[in-house]
């Protein structure tokens, strides 16, 4: 096991299965040092674990748990390109997408979520810029998506 993989064990989590596609697309591709994601969905074995718009079905903490789950499975789908997370150098972007009620505004805190989750497990390296966007939709009407891009070391 990875330290990577390690560091999530110790935070009572597990990498799960890469996530299947939901249509015609790659969960992750690598272009030379970089592996960017697809869009992370909140699945858990196979199952989207909630749906709605977050400020009326969803509470923003609900979310900000969706999106650590986002998360993990944005780091299964880098493993499934890279073989190693502890070949991560970096975190470089987050782009999280919150499908937000008419008045939500608090999507920045809902991809805390992510972003807590991936300095937990890669420490400096999982510092990284990030954009939070609210949506009318998502797709399955999930809450809460994910793409990631990291840095691979030689």
């Amino acid at each position: 096991m990875s330290a990577v993989e390690d560091k999530l064990s110790s935070l009572g989590l597990t990498l799960p299965e890469v996530v299947p596609p939901l249509a015609a697309y790659a969960p992750a591709v690598q272009s030379g040092p970089y592996v960017f994601t697809a869009g992370q969905l909140p699945m858990v074995d196979g199952k989207l674990r909630s749906t709605g718009k977050v400020g009326a079905e969803v509470t923003a903490e609900e979310a900000k748990e969706l999106a650590r789950v986002c998360a993990l499975n944005a780091l299964a789908a880098v493993k499934s390109v890279a073989g190693d997370l502890d070949r991560v150098k970096r975190v470089v972007k987050v782009v999280g997408f919150v499908a937000s009620a008419a008045d939500f505004t608090g999507q920045p805190g809902v991809l805390n979520g992510a972003s807590e989750l991936l300095g937990e497990v890669l420490g400096e390296a999982g510092v990284h810029a990030r954009s939070a966007v609210g949506v009318a939709v998502l797709p399955l009407d999930a809450p809460v998506e994910v793409e990631i891009q990291v840095e691979l070391a030689d």
